[in-house]
Formats: structure tokens, C-alpha cells, sequence
């Protein structure tokens, strides 16, 4: 099976999609207990709510479903919130701390080396090539990942967690312009909740990419699954009324990220 989609647009802005895909390989799959096999991680429906937001932006989407390994996650395996509840490189329980191997078919090292190999490098080799290649038209790129998740997980975190999370590892993958554009619009978001560098700060990729000295700028969007999906136990169906109200206000924030992008490349191009 192809382990990611890539849609090449020529806007400097990038989507990525880290979470979405539910591929397991078969001989994975008859590793997973009963649990495991909801795949209840996922990102249910992120790439459909985006689908048309930005005419002309590069989406990269990986097809495996974060089961098999983490594409947001650091592949030395290092925590992304040290001391705090997560879930690692290839995931060992779901994210309420329930187990989702077979009893002695938990993933071994060798796993860990050949998913890397198969499914996390040649997905994030991808999303280096579309920023490289975005940047060369422009000067600049911006990575916008793209995330969802339930509003309730206890083992993860206290409460109701709100509907927009924006994170930047607190300031530092991006333009300051950016981060304050994107957070003024889910701020005045009638009938939202939202936070900047809450508990999800971005993750690996953000961290990764995000370097703005170097012209590449990320930004993480963690969304509360109860802004777009019926329900978020299963079937984890697609609400459109829902998310229509939804993407007017991402639509925005894409929006005014691009031309912040635009503004910043034109402005680097003409100090050269």
C-alpha cells in the first residue's frame, strides 16, 4: 500500500496529516486485540474538513493508521511531555491507558526498526520534499498540522479540553505573526473554546519543522473531535452541519496565514 498522499499545490502554506489514515497491515492488524482494532485514535475526518479551504495549498497525508507507528512522534523515541500521560513511537495502549496488543504481541524493537524504515521515514521524507519544494517558490513554507481528538480523555488530561489548541512549542516554530493570527481568529470564534500552548504544544513534526531562522515555519491545530463529529465513540461519524460552522473559521485562520506568508516572502525578497 502507498503510506501517504501528497496533493502539490503552489500557496506557501502546507497541510499536514499525520493521524487520518486507518491502513493496518494485515499482520498487524492480527496483533491488535479487540480494542486496538477500533482504532479509536484516529483523527476521524480531519482531511475531509479541510478538503477546499485553501485552493491552491500542498496537503501530505499519511494512509497508516497511528497504531502501526506514530508519524508524530520523535522516531528516537524521545516523550514529547515528559512526566505527563502520552503515548510513545509505536503505541503500547490507546489514550485512555487501555492496552491494545494481543497478550505477548506487543511490538518489539524489530518492529520498531522496520516501521520506521517503512511507514515513518518515507512519509516524513514526503513532507521534507513539499517543504523544500514550496520554499523554493516562495522563500518561506509554512506547515500547518493538522490534528483532532476526543474532548474527554482523563488519562491525558483533566476536564473538557477546548475546541481550538493551537501550539507552537510556545512561540518557537514560528512567526509571531502567525501564532497571533491564528489564535485571534479561534479567540473571536462565536460559540468556541480555544488556547494557545495548552497541553498540546505541537507535537514531533511541529518541533521538527518548525524553524523560522531557516524561512520554515509550522504551527500545530489540535481540534475537540465534539466540533465536528456526531459522536466521538464509535462509528465516529462526520457531522456536516457541524463542521460547516467549523470550516468558516479554519478557512480564516488558513487564510490569513497564507497571506502573512506572502507578506513575510515579499518582504525577505525584497531586502535581498
Amino acid at each position: 500500500m502507498a503510506v501517504f498522499e501528497v496533493t502539490q499545490g503552489a500557496s506557501p502554506v502546507i497541510l499536514g496529516f499525520p493521524h487520518t489514515g486507518t491502513d493496518v497491515p494485515q499482520a498487524i492488524w492480527d496483533r491488535l486485540n479487540d480494542n486496538g482494532r477500533l482504532l479509536a485514535d484516529t483523527d476521524w475526518h480531519i482531511h475531509e474538513l479541510y478538503y477546499g479551504l485553501l485552493a491552491d495549498a500542498t496537503t501530505v497525508r499519511a494512509t497508516f493508521h497511528r497504531y502501526v507507528i506514530d508519524a508524530n512522534r520523535d522516531p528516537q523515541g524521545a516523550s514529547l511531555y515528559p512526566g505527563q500521560n502520552t503515548t510513545g513511537l509505536i503505541p503500547e495502549t490507546d489514550f485512555d491507558g487501555k492496552s491494545i496488543w494481543n497478550d505477548g504481541a506487543a511490538p518489539t524493537e524489530a518492529d520498531t526498526a522496520d516501521r520506521l524504515r517503512d511507514f515513518h521515514a518515507p512519509y516524513h521524507a514526503a513532507l521534507a520534499a513539499e517543504i523544500e519544494r514550496v520554499k523554493s517558490i516562495h522563500g518561506i513554507a509554512v506547515l500547518y498540522d493538522c490534528h483532532s481528538i476526543r474532548s474527554h480523555i482523563p488519562f491525558l488530561f483533566e476536564g473538557a479540553l477546548p475546541d481550538f489548541n493551537i501550539g507552537t512549542d510556545m512561540g518557537r516554530t514560528c512567526a509571531p505573526a502567525i501564532e497571533q493570527a491564528a489564535f485571534a481568529v479561534t479567540a473571536a470564534a462565536s460559540g468556541y473554546t480555544s488556547i494557545l500552548n495548552g497541553r498540546f504544544k505541537g507535537g514531533w513534526t511541529t518541533r521538527h519543522y518548525g524553524k523560522p531562522e531557516t524561512d520554515v515555519h509550522a504551527i500545530q491545530m489540535e481540534l475537540s473531535q465534539s466540533t465536528h463529529l456526531e459522536t466521538e465513540t464509535p462509528p465516529f461519524a462526520y457531522d456536516p452541519a457541524k463542521a460547516e460552522r467549523l470550516r468558516v473559521h479554519l478557512k480564516d485562520i488558513l487564510t490569513r496565514i497564507e497571506r502573512i506568508a506572502l507578506g513575510l516572502a515579499s518582504q525577505k525578497n525584497n531586502n535581498q
